[in-house]
């Protein structure tokens, strides 16, 4: 069987990835007593009066919800909620088995936006933290930036803002082994989601000033009148040059690409015409715009995938659970964009000068060092930002 067939016959041996347990013993009448009634009236009680009590006498202070509206599932499309539960219970999984966070999967039966935020707000008291999943763009822009202005904990979109900080990270240590300065390389990101438009945002942060963002259609540019207003907002920041034309077009010199679109998107012979020491992150799953092998024969340096079984695995496992960890240690309000950025420079910095090398430029998803790394750089920039509240 090959992986596909092996995980459907594993999902029906599980039935579900993660359960409940309790943190209390029930096994006699006083202590039925003290985690049931009469006695929880007290924690109740206290909580009216000093709601912040919710985070020391509930589970609140470790929980995280796991929201989507299955409108943009893995590579699937719009699946539906339900279809979109076996992910949502393997992130909760990934929550706990990487930073020890208590996950729970919500999967919302709508499509409204205004629905979607009052849902999600009307439940946000009982968790630390919402991690919203597989929202299509552009929709998952308002419900991230409504929700960020309405709830008093953290929103964090991972398909947005964990791509990015990986990328991010690994193209800080790619630029190291071939010696180019971030605000020197012109970048071109193929795909203008959700998540090519948070690569760019991200990466803008942190420095580089060149970036020319392509659709299918081909490259955004500011005097393009038919672009949405999401793409409008997105090229009034980018391709200051307002080129035009297809990614074969305006990949010419370009010293990255950054694929977050489709299978085979990026030919051979494009990188061909990139600049010298190409470094080429090609991310579409599972099949990325060009194979490794096949762009490291074409002239890039440095190829990275979101794939296990290639060197340089860009996986959001690196960033969402040391993010969260960090987030409700402090109980921070927002994970906000000095945390993202420290946690790509956190990531990064795990490799060694010494370690650096065209295939190992980002770390292990499965290294133990990554979580409390990132963790303790989230808490600092969550205190240095006035966003920590503990």
């Amino acid at each position: 069987m090959g992986i596909r067939e092996q995980s459907l016959e594993k999902h029906y041996e599980w039935g579900g990835k993660i359960e409940v347990v309790t943190r209390c013993e029930i096994e006699t009448r006083e202590d039925l007593s003290l985690a049931y009634t009469p006695g929880v009236a007290e924690p109740c009680l206290a909580i009216e009066a000093d709601k912040d009590k919710s985070y020391l006498l509930t589970r609140r202070s470790n929980l995280v919800a796991v929201i989507t509206d299955g409108t943009a599932v893995l590579g699937l499309g719009d699946i539906g909620p339900l279809a979109g539960m076996p992910v949502m219970e393997g992130k909760c999984a990934l929550f706990k088995s990487f930073a020890d966070v208590d996950a729970f999967p919500i999967c919302v039966n709508s499509k409204d936006v205004d629905e979607i935020v009052k849902t999600i707000y009307n439940i946000s008291g009982s968790f630390g933290g919402i991690n919203l999943e597989d929202i299509s763009a552009p929709r998952c822009f308002e419900i991230e930036r409504r929700l960020c202005e309405i709830c008093d904990i953290p929103v964090f979109h991972d398909d947005q803002h964990g791509t990015a900080i990986v990328v991010a990270a690994a193209l800080i240590n790619a630029l190291r082994v071939v010696k180019k300065e971030i605000g020197e390389i012109r970048c071109v990101i193929n795909g203008a989601g959700s998540a090519g438009t948070a690569i760019a945002e991200h990466l803008m942060a942190l420095g580089v000033k060149h970036i020319i963002m392509v659709d299918r259609f081909g490259a955004l540019s500011r005097d393009d009148e038919t672009l949405s207003p999401a793409h409008k907002e997105l090229a009034m920041k980018t391709n200051e040059e307002m080129k035009k034309g297809s990614l074969g077009e305006v990949i010419e010199g370009a010293d990255v690409f950054i694929g977050v679109s489709v299978k085979d998107a990026l030919k051979p012979e494009m990188v061909g015409r990139m600049a010298k020491d190409a470094i080429v992150f090609a991310m579409a799953n599972p099949s990325p715009e060009i194979m490794p092998d096949v762009a490291l024969r074409a002239g890039a340096r440095i190829v990275g995938t979101g794939r296990s079984d290639f060197p340089n695995q860009i996986n959001n496992v690196l960033a969402f659970p040391g993010i969260f960890r960090g987030a409700l240690d402090c109980r921070a309000s927002a994970i906000n964009k000095q945390m993202q950025v420290a946690t790509s420079y956190a990531l990064a910095n795990l490799i060694k000068e010494e370690e650096l090398s065209e295939e190992n430029i980002i770390p292990n998803p499965l290294d133990k060092s990554v979580v409390p790394t990132v963790a303790a750089a989230v808490i600092e920039a969550a205190r240095k930002s006035g966003v920590a509240r503990i």
